[in-house]
């Protein structure tokens, strides 16, 4: 197979929209999973960290795949926080204020649900917000993440499911809007970080930074092999994302 097909195949927004119907379908979907050394709730309708490396991959990059670790400090926001697998990881690891941002209002519950679990209700507030638009007009953060839904699909596409939006994101319009808006909401000396895939359409993420006056960084970076729909080795990074000095 030449490689010009592999990166076809890797990169298909339909490929990942069955990977959506599938993974909410499934007679084994968990109603409690474990990841990071840890137990979670998972809910109808709410992306499942169980058919994918990409939490864990998340985790890792971000230095919290260690359930022992603390002294993080500071503020986190999340956007895309699914089951709050990272939100709530990132309190239990110090940070004093997180909040959990998704578009799916399933997913703000599920998040809620994991925090109150793990005993941080007082450290992380889950909110339904598509990217930054339920965010408090002065909220600031130390660090912005968002672990992406890096497969580009065709711009007209309709959205079946809130789940799809977990998987495909159309025309990139997300991540446009991620590149330039992110770096607004941090606090002084805050980053902007990224984790995206080279399933993704890497040459365009780069395009749209150029459009928006940003600066792209890659800080860390995984190899993995997915896995549970296939045997593709995919890489897996951790982008800054940055304002271009004036």
């Amino acid at each position: 197979m030449s490689q010009a097909v592999q990166v076809s195949q890797l990169q298909s927004y339909e490929r990942s929209l069955l990977r959506s119907r599938l993974s909410l379908t499934r007679a084994d979907r968990p109603r409690v999973f474990s990841l990071g050394g840890r137990e979670w709730d998972l809910f109808d309708e709410v992306f499942a960290p169980v058919y994918s490396p990409s939490t864990s991959v998340a985790l890792e990059l971000l230095g919290l795949n260690n359930p022992q670790e603390n002294g993080r400090s500071g503020s986190f926001l999340e956007i895309g926080c699914g089951t709050g697998v990272i939100a709530v990881t990132a309190a239990l690891a110090g940070c004093e204020r997180v909040v959990a941002a998704d578009i799916s209002p399933a997913a703000v519950e599920n998040a809620a649900v994991n925090a109150d679990r793990h005993g941080v209700t007082r450290r992380v507030r889950a909110v339904h917000s598509d990217l930054f638009s339920g965010l408090r007009e002065q909220e600031r953060f130390d660090t912005v993440f968002w672990s992406s839904n890096y497969v580009m699909g065709p711009a007209g596409y309709e959205y079946k499911t809130v789940h799809e939006r977990a998987y495909v994101d159309t025309g990139y319009q997300a991540h446009r809007r991620f590149v330039e808006q992110a770096v607004h909401w941090t606090a002084p000396g805050g980053r902007v970080l990224l984790h995206f895939s080279d399933r993704g359409d890497l040459p365009a993420l780069y395009d749209i930074a150029d459009d928006c006056g940003r600066e792209l960084v890659t800080v860390a970076g995984r190899r993995v092999r997915e896995g549970e729909y296939g045997e593709d080795m995919v890489e897996h990074m951790l982008i800054e994302i940055r304002p271009v000095a004036a």
